[in-house]
């Protein structure tokens, strides 16, 4: 009888907790443990973990090192025996909300967290795109048609990157003018189940990521270049995996699409022939492998770039990710920003679209801009998109928002008090509040 994707699982998760030998590398080396009040020896630490992965409950120190996860990645480096700790920290957060809620609970939490997803990606993304880029996106129906020939690779965008879709223009722009050929997928139609996995829906949740990985796989090349780091680690630490042990083989392997640039700079260099004078910072977050360092290659090879380094903390995955450590985060961006202010910077650039989306309205009170680094790129290849997202969350008020974007809502028959909720979302995503103070931000 083939294996479920949730029995599938399981038998991951239990064959790893065998694996561990509790030596405790992986919590002596996370950055978090201080910040997140972990307070206990870390092979005591690893052990609740395990006791977590197996019973759902355990330690409070092991508790709190799960929660306080931000998928920084240290620990997988630290590992000699081939665990994935951060996997483990995942899978110990599902059994802590599959111990702590029944079945419909979290199945009707996994469906609001996917609706709001949905309705805010949708709405934010509306706000600012006609029909004609929304289709470019994959976001209207018929707008993405299947390929004649099956293309070089597929872009799989994730959900979120839309809500800043100049960056997810760029990214095409750029792969246009490189020549290769690609299938664009993404959005609330194509989920990677990690909202339903954070509930303990591991049903849901499996039956999204294949439903999802069945259409990603469909490139000549056996290829996804993925943008959402969060996309990237739930199929390549979770769901395919997983998939191989229930089908025997990977529908395809995936790469993040800075390692892709960087894999094509030879091809990039001759394209990048203005030269873009700044000094620019990047702010780092090393939790896909190489990312970071692909960045600042693909930054170097930028004529008139010259890169700063503020000597800051590189940790997590996204901004986002920081939600159980409010504080941290708000402390990690104030020393951040304050440090760009006294390096005398032109911009602080980010590669992910959630921490564009956190940091983007400080441009307000910094005298440097906030940039995602394929602007910078564009830049020097000829290509420009505009950041609408930036502009209207500067504004920083719903009714100045809602009246800006009146004619695309309109064009897009949007229920505008759901609309005006999505305005609020954006403006609510401010973990550090601006330093000149935020304006009215409306009813």
């Amino acid at each position: 009888m083939t294996a479920t994707f949730e029995t599938a699982l399981a038998e991951r998760v239990e064959a790893m907790a065998d694996a561990c030998t509790r030596c405790g590398k992986c919590v002596e080396v996370c950055p978090v443990t201080g910040p997140g009040g972990v307070n206990a020896e870390p092979i005591a630490v690893i052990s609740g973990i395990i006791d977590i992965l197996r019973t759902g409950d355990g330690p409070e120190a092991s508790r709190k090192w799960a929660n306080a996860c931000v998928l920084t990645g240290e620990c997988i480096k630290a590992c000699d025996y081939g665990v994935n700790p951060r996997f483990m920290l995942g899978m110990a957060r599902v059994a802590m909300a599959r111990h702590r809620d029944e079945p419909p609970q979290r199945r009707r939490q996994g469906v609001d967290g996917f609706r709001k997803v949905a309705r805010e990606v949708t709405h934010i993304s509306q706000m600012q795109l006609g029909d004609e880029l929304l289709a470019r996106l994959g976001q209207k129906p018929g707008g993405a048609a299947e390929p004649e020939t099956p293309p070089d690779f597929v872009f799989y965008t994730g959900c979120n990157v839309l809500k800043t879709p100049h960056i997810a223009l760029l990214a095409l722009d750029i792969m246009d003018t490189l020549g290769v050929t690609y299938q664009v997928l993404g959005g609330p139609s194509h989920c990677c189940g990690v909202v339903q996995m954070r509930t303990g829906d591991v049903a849901t949740s499996g039956r999204f990521a294949e439903n999802t990985m069945d259409k990603l796989a469909r490139s000549k090349s056996g290829q996804v270049v993925s943008w959402c780091p969060s996309c990237h680690v739930q199929f390549t630490e979770t769901t395919l995996p997983t998939v191989e042990k229930t089908r025997g083989s990977k529908p395809f392997e995936m790469t993040p699409f800075m390692l892709f640039l960087r894999g094509n700079l030879d091809r990039l260099r001759p394209l990048l022939r203005k030269p873009v004078e700044m000094r620019v910072a990047l702010h780092r977050h090393p939790g896909l492998k190489g990312v970071v360092e692909a960045a600042e290659d693909i930054l170097q090879a930028v004529p008139g770039v010259e890169l700063i380094d503020l000597k800051q903390p590189a940790v997590g995955m996204m901004s986002n990710y920081f939600r159980a450590l409010p504080a941290y985060r708000r402390e990690l961006q104030k020393n951040e920003l304050d440090a760009a202010e006294r390096a005398g910077i032109d911009a602080l650039v980010a590669v992910y679209h959630a921490d564009h989306r956190e940091l983007c309205a400080h441009e307000r009170d910094y005298p440097f801009r906030i940039m995602n680094l394929l602007e910078i790129v564009g830049a020097s290849m000829g290509l420009h998109r505009d950041d609408h997202f930036k502009r209207l969350k500067m504004l920083q008020d719903v009714d100045a928002i809602a009246a800006d974007c009146q004619d695309l809502v309109a064009q897009h028959g949007l229920d505008l008090e759901t609309t005006r909720q999505a305005i609020r979302a954006m403006l609510d995503e401010q973990p550090l509040p601006l330093r000149g103070g935020s304006l009215s931000t409306g009813g």
